[in-house]
C-alpha cells in the first residue's frame, strides 16, 4: 500500500510528476496548504512544526510556563486602596451617624405642649430647662415598687423640680424645693382648654403639677419668678434607676452615713459607687438628714450632675454596647416638651456635666423663712437672679 507523505510538498520545479493515485484512492490534504491542519487559522496538532515540549511557546515548565518566573505582577496601588478604603469607612459612619439619630429622635416622648402655657415672660438670653423628677410608678411592676421603696400611690407628683440656666457665661443649676410657697395663677386646662382665673391662692410649688400637669408648673414658675423657661425635662423613678443601671453604677462621694427606712438609703460615709437602686434611695432620702428638703435638693444636684459626666464619659459614648443601652434607657424613660430636639438634650447634658466639674453654679432657689409650714423665697434674691440669668450674667447671687 503507498503511504502518504506527511511532511512539506516538495518545491515545485522540473522532474518527473507524481505517479497518479489508483483508482478509488481520493488525493489526501496537504497539512501546511490552508485545508488541513497546518493552516493559520485550523487546528495545529503540532507534529511536524518546530515545537518541542518545554522549550518557549511550548506547554512545558520553561521560562513563562507554570513554575517559571513568568511576567511580575504590577505593584499594588495603595494610594487607590488607602482612598476606597477611607471612603468606605467614611460612609460607613455617615449611614450609622444618620441611623442614630432618627433612631434617637424617634424614642424622644414630646408631650408637654408649652404653647399651651398663656401670659409668659419675655424671653432672654441663654436658655432655660425645667428638670423635674416625678414619683411616677407607671411600667413598674409590684416587685419593682417594693425593691425600690416607691411605694403603690396613684398617679404622679413631683419630686425634684431645677432650673437649667446655661449660656457664654458658665451654666447655673437652681433647685426649687417642693415644699416653696407659690401662687396659682390663672391658667389655661391642658386637657379642656378651659381657662381658669386665678384667685391669689398660695400653695406648695409641686401641687401645680399634681392639679394640671407640667404646663401649669411651668406657667406657676414663670408667674412666680419672671424668667422664661424655653425646655421642659422629665424623668420617672424607674426610668431614673434605668439609666443609673446602663452606665454601670454613678461614684459618690457620700458626706455622712444615711439610713433612711422610707426611701430605702443606708450608706455609709466615704466613695462608693451606686446603682439604680441606691441612686434613687439616695436623691429621695431627706428625713435622716437635718436640712430635709434643702439638703435633699443638694444631694440631688450632685447626683445629676455625676451622672451627666459618666454618660458623657469616653468609656461610654464611644462604646456601642453601652451608649446605645444608655440611650434607649434614657430617651424612653424621658418627657419633654414637643420643641425639644437632640441637640438641646445634648447641650442640657453638658451643661449639667459643666456644673459638676466646677465650671457652673449649682445652688437652692434663695429662702428667707417659712409661712404656714411653706418655704419662702427671699423675693429680693430671687429677684436679681433672674435679672441675671435673663441677662446670661454671671450669678453672685448666693442661695441656701
Amino acid at each position: 500500500m503507498r503511504q502518504v507523505r506527511r511532511g512539506q510538498a516538495p518545491p515545485p520545479g522540473p522532474g518527473p510528476s507524481a505517479p497518479p493515485y489508483g483508482a478509488g484512492v481520493p488525493q489526501q490534504p496537504s497539512y501546511v496548504d490552508g485545508q488541513g491542519h497546518g493552516g493559520p487559522d485550523q487546528y495545529d496538532s503540532g507534529y511536524n512544526t518546530g515545537q518541542v515540549y518545554g522549550s518557549p511557546g511550548g506547554r512545558g515548565h520553561g521560562p513563562g510556563g507554570p513554575g517559571g518566573p513568568g511576567p511580575g505582577r504590577p505593584a499594588p496601588d495603595w494610594r487607590r486602596r488607602i482612598k476606597w478604603t477611607a471612603i468606605t469607612l467614611v460612609t460607613a459612619l455617615v449611614v450609622t451617624t444618620v441611623g442614630t439619630y432618627f433612631w434617637a429622635d424617634s424614642k424622644l416622648n414630646r408631650e408637654v405642649d408649652l404653647s399651651k402655657v398663656i401670659e409668659r415672660p419675655g424671653a432672654g438670653e441663654g436658655t432655660n430647662y425645667l428638670i423635674v423628677g416625678s414619683d411616677s410608678r407607671e411600667g413598674m411592676t409590684d416587685e419593682q415598687k417594693k425593691d425600690l421603696h416607691t411605694g403603690s400611690a396613684e398617679g404622679k407628683r413631683t419630686d425634684s423640680m431645677m432650673i437649667l440656666h446655661t449660656g457664654d457665661n458658665g451654666s447655673t443649676l437652681i433647685s426649687l424645693p417642693r415644699d416653696s410657697d407659690v401662687e396659682i395663677p390663672s391658667f389655661v386646662g391642658s386637657e379642656s382648654g378651659k381657662k381658669y382665673e386665678g384667685t391669689g391662692r398660695h400653695v406648695k410649688l409641686n401641687a401645680a403639677y399634681a392639679e394640671d400637669g407640667p404646663e401649669l408648673l411651668v406657667r406657676t414658675i414663670e408667674h412666680n419668678t419672671g424668667l422664661r423657661l424655653d425646655h421642659y425635662v422629665e424623668i420617672g423613678f424607674a426610668g431614673f434607676a434605668n439609666i443609673v443601671d446602663s452606665v454601670g453604677g454613678v461614684e459618690m462621694d457620700i458626706p455622712q452615713d444615711i439610713k433612711d427606712p422610707k426611701s430605702g438609703a443606708d450608706f455609709k460615709k466615704g466613695k462608693q459607687t451606686l446603682d439604680g437602686q441606691d441612686a434613687l434611695a439616695f436623691v429621695r432620702t431627706r428625713y435622716a438628714l437635718a436640712g430635709s428638703d434643702l439638703d435633699r435638693t443638694k444631694n440631688q444636684q450632685k447626683f445629676l450632675s455625676a451622672l451627666a459626666s459618666q454618660v458623657a464619659t469616653p468609656s461610654t459614648v464611644l462604646n456601642p454596647f453601652k451608649l446605645y443601652p444608655t440611650m434607649g434607657a434614657g430617651l424612653d424613660s424621658l418627657i419633654v416638651d414637643k420643641d425639644m430636639g437632640l441637640f438641646d438634650l445634648a447641650s442640657m447634658f453638658w451643661a449639667m456635666k459643666s456644673v459638676s466639674g466646677g465650671e457652673g453654679t449649682s445652688m437652692n432657689m434663695p429662702v428667707s423663712g417659712s409661712v404656714g409650714g411653706n418655704l419662702k423665697w427671699d423675693d429680693a434674691k430671687v429677684k436679681k437672679l433672674v435679672e441675671q440669668l435673663k441677662n446670661d450674667e454671671k450669678v453672685t447671687v448666693s442661695g441656701n
